[in-house]
């Protein structure tokens, strides 16, 4: 018998709960000035990518997920910033998987979400090369507020509990594709 992952089942319990369809616009507002903060703190821990940005001043990129969307510009600094609603994307970004589930499943395995492209490819290009190059250090951030034990133990126990959650996806999505019936 085929086992089936317990996120297709907590994701069509989610699918088949009414939420409220969208949160109010300060909450969205707010939330991406935050991540608009945390991705240029990353940027600015790694030089070469802000200069890549350089580039790039002034171009627009837009981010949709479902009914979500993201729209950033780049600064003469190689950093972001939220970009006004009427602005025109000069780059496009469309995460086509539906499920959550499914997105968090292939990043915990290390792949790359699908994404569909629109527009600038050299912009595109740079994207990618930070996607793949760009990495928070966020063992090091946290030395800062507690100290270097207790961050590096922090760090490790998240990573082995993310590394336990990858085998057990990893296993999941093997069982279910496996076909084997009894």
């Amino acid at each position: 018998m085929a086992t089936q992952s317990p996120f297709s089942l907590l994701e069509g319990f989610l699918q088949n709960f009414n939420l409220p369809t969208e949160p109010p616009a300060w909450v969205i507002e707010e939330s991406h000035r935050r991540v608009v903060l945390l991705i240029n703190h990353v940027l600015m821990q790694e030089p070469a990518a802000m200069e890549r940005l350089v580039r790039q001043k002034g171009r627009v990129v837009l981010t949709q997920w479902r009914g979500f969307s993201f729209k950033v510009s780049i600064t003469p600094a190689g950093l972001l910033d939220l970009a006004d609603a009427q602005t025109s994307a000069d780059l496009t970004l469309v995460l086509t998987e539906e499920s959550p589930f499914a997105i968090a499943q292939a990043l915990m395995q290390g792949n790359k979400p699908a994404v569909r492209v629109e527009g600038d490819v050299q912009l595109a290009a740079e994207i990618n090369w930070l996607v793949d190059n760009v990495r928070w250090d966020l063992e090091e951030d946290l030395a800062r507020i507690m100290g270097d034990a207790p961050a590096h133990t922090l760090v490790q126990a998240a990573r082995s509990f993310a590394q336990a959650l990858q085998r057990f996806a990893g296993q999941g999505v093997r069982g279910h594709t496996s076909g084997s019936t009894e």
